[in-house]
């Protein structure tokens, strides 16, 4: 039995399009096949040549199948998913296509299963271009619609997708994303060159993640800035690592407004290349993810694997992940995110607590976990598949 994967949103450019998405389908693609090796896999991406750390991770059942079209931009990605990747599917002769990034073709020559990460377009919809907004709706909704089952990364995405998209909820199965396994405390001295190869002296308040709105990073900004006047807190920096999104002018302004980028008590890094992440978080004092709205939470899972002490958001999936491994706080109170940061800069014991608590939490997500499940789900279907139920039949 042949499964197709749509990996061409996996990205190896280091801009923001290699976060949770491309993540997500790394991991999806090279851990499924090891789950089901009496399966053959084929990955469909796009026109860049992966690197040898990546071609050397190939298992003996996936093909990776490389694109002509420089599908890195948004309109030549959307066409090719709706024209190339059915004529991909069918010469492949595929059994079960799997769309990864909550959109399946409008046409498809076998049954298509989806993953539908979040619904933020319409949690949130001016956080996006009117046009951006208009599409994943549409195509979301529609696809949602016509596919044999989706796959929700949380509880709180599924609820979300049987409310929004009116879903029935048989359709709709979890399946909690993972944390690598590069992601955990580091020994001492790991930390302290780290800390000197970045010239880092005092406490880190890190934040990792995109540059968007609904990351919420000026309330995080001013929370710091009120603490940046306490002589007890002279050595602390807040350090802000991810890509720009879209919509980011205010966080670069409201950082300069408050004066925290003329005095370097914030540092902006741009994205965090993926070999020096984990050494971040640990050596990260807190871990701040003050966003509005995830449909899962990556960053602050990766975070309390590491023993990090967490204070995150009480909305969507958050609390979900963190469980009561964190602080949890509403994203509106910027009072309540600056006292918490306060006490937890002051408290070692708390930080100590929360940070056995984190590793515990942590330890409840794998990839090898979410790669089992999501084989699960193939199988319900390639069974009726090879029971002739919809086997050879064109899907609309």
């Amino acid at each position: 039995m042949r499964v197709g994967i749509n990996a061409h949103l996996l990205s190896f450019s280091g801009t923001y399009r290699q976060a949770g998405l491309s993540r997500y389908i790394d991991e999806l693609l090279f851990q499924i096949p090891g789950e089901a090796p009496d399966l053959d896999f084929t990955g469909y991406i796009g026109n860049v040549q992966p690197p040898a750390s990546v071609r050397n991770r190939v298992p003996d059942n996936l093909i990776l199948k490389h694109g002509v079209l420089p599908t890195r931009r948004a309109p030549v990605r959307i066409a090719w998913e709706q024209t190339s990747l059915p004529i991909a599917a069918a010469r492949s002769h595929l059994d079960l296509l799997h769309c990864p990034v909550n959109i399946r073709p409008l046409v498809s020559p076998c049954p298509t299963l989806i993953t539908v990460h979040d619904l933020i377009f319409l949690r949130s919809p001016q956080s996006f271009h009117s046009a951006k907004r208009f599409y994943l709706a549409t195509m979301t909704g529609w696809s949602a619609r016509h596919s044999r089952h989706i796959i929700a990364v949380s509880h709180a995405t599924r609820r979300d997708i049987i409310e929004l998209l009116h879903v029935d909820p048989r359709r709709v199965t979890t399946v909690h994303n993972g944390v690598g396994e590069q992601f955990k405390p580091a020994v001492s001295t790991q930390k302290e060159e780290f800390r000197r190869e970045q010239g880092i002296a005092g406490r880190v308040i890190l934040y990792v993640g995109t540059l968007e709105p609904r990351k919420n990073l000026p309330l995080l900004l001013k929370a710091f800035a009120q603490l940046v006047e306490d002589p007890q807190f002279s050595d602390v920096t807040l350090y802000v690592g991810g890509s720009k999104g879209w919509y980011y002018d205010e966080v670069f302004a409201t950082a300069e407004r408050l004066n925290l980028t003329q005095s370097e008590r914030v540092r902006f890094m741009g994205r965090v290349p993926d070999a020096e992440l984990s050494l971040w978080y640990n050596i990260a004092t807190v871990f701040a993810y003050p966003s509005m709205y995830e449909g899962f939470g990556l960053p602050a899972l990766e975070a309390m694997s590491c023993g990090t002490p967490v204070i995150t958001s009480n909305t969507s999936a958050l609390p979900e992940v963190v469980g009561n491994a964190g602080l949890l706080l509403d994203p509106h109170d910027e009072a309540a995110w600056t006292a918490s940061l306060r006490s937890l800069l002051l408290d070692d014991t708390k930080r100590a607590a929360l940070s056995e608590q984190a590793r515990r939490q942590a330890g409840k997500f794998s990839w090898q976990r979410s790669a089992q499940e999501t084989v699960a789900v193939y199988r319900m279907y390639l069974r009726e598949s090879r029971g002739g139920a919809f086997g050879k039949r064109r899907e609309r």
